[in-house]
């Protein structure tokens, strides 16, 4: 049985069907409730199920929701749930002393970076060392010899170790020279004797990334790996073994973390 247009409400034949909106149309019917212009199946568009050009499409307006009693408790009780979510969070991650970040690319960017930073200020520090002092600051033996240079020298060396350990004995030997010692021009100490490795008994810390030596005087690591007997040089560097290899050498402050 043939059903009838929603439109004029006569009977609609096959070869004029239009099936759209759950409706059935003469293909003249179908058109635009508002211009009246005849629509096909691509150029439609249907609200509360008559169809529209694009031009009379209904726009849709946002209303104003009234503050009821129902929605005044809702929002109230939203803001429970909130807090209540929050203070769990808080106690959760309270003693833990750090925030969890996530690793961005961002945050690898800077991480790199500062590892960039940090390698090229140890090079120049490590080539300033290994020149010697600039023509600029003069080459009189008794400037080589004064208090304020030998200050200079001692912030270069490795901290020296407390009361009754070996270290200490090194420390004394470096600053005092011997009676015998002249005043006169004394040659540039190298680097390796100014980065002495320092005494046995220091701390112990664990390496959390991989790092391949990048100098003679350093010793590569893996994560996980222990690195005993540490000593602080600097900001940037520490000087110890490597547990797992037996190396020693200096390596990166910011690689590793204390146990």
């Amino acid at each position: 049985m043939n059903p009838n247009c929603a439109r004029c409400g006569k009977i609609v034949y096959p070869t004029e069907k239009v099936n759209c909106l759950d409706k059935f149309w003469h293909k003249s019917c179908f058109h635009c409730e508002t211009c009246k212009m005849t629509l096909n199946m691509k150029n439609y568009k249907g609200y509360e199920k008559k169809p529209y050009c694009n031009a009379h499409y209904p726009k849709q307006s946002f209303t104003m929701v009234a503050d009821t009693p129902e929605n005044l408790r809702l929002k109230q009780q939203s803001e429970l749930q909130s807090q209540i979510r929050y203070k769990e969070e808080f106690e959760k991650n309270k003693g833990k002393g750090f925030s969890v970040v996530a690793d961005t690319p961002e945050l690898q960017r800077i991480k790199k970076t500062q590892d960039q930073i940090s390698n090229i200020k140890y090079h120049e520090e490590f080539e300033r060392s290994r020149m010697g002092p600039s023509p600029s600051e003069g080459s009189e033996p008794e400037r080589r010899s004064s208090p304020e240079s030998g200050a200079y020298r001692r912030a270069e060396q490795p901290q020296p170790q407390l009361h009754g350990q070996p270290g200490a004995t090194v420390y004394q030997q470096q600053q005092q020279p011997p009676p015998s010692q002249s005043y006169g021009y004394k040659e540039p100490t190298p680097a390796s004797s100014q980065r002495s490795a320092p005494a046995a008994g220091g701390k112990r810390f664990r390496a959390v990334y991989d790092y391949n030596a990048a100098d003679e005087d350093e010793v590569s690591f893996q994560d996980g790996d222990t690195i005993i007997n540490v000593q602080q040089i600097d900001d940037g560097w520490m000087y110890g073994t490597v547990e797992r290899t037996g190396d020693t050498g200096m390596l990166p402050a910011n690689y590793v973390e204390a146990i």
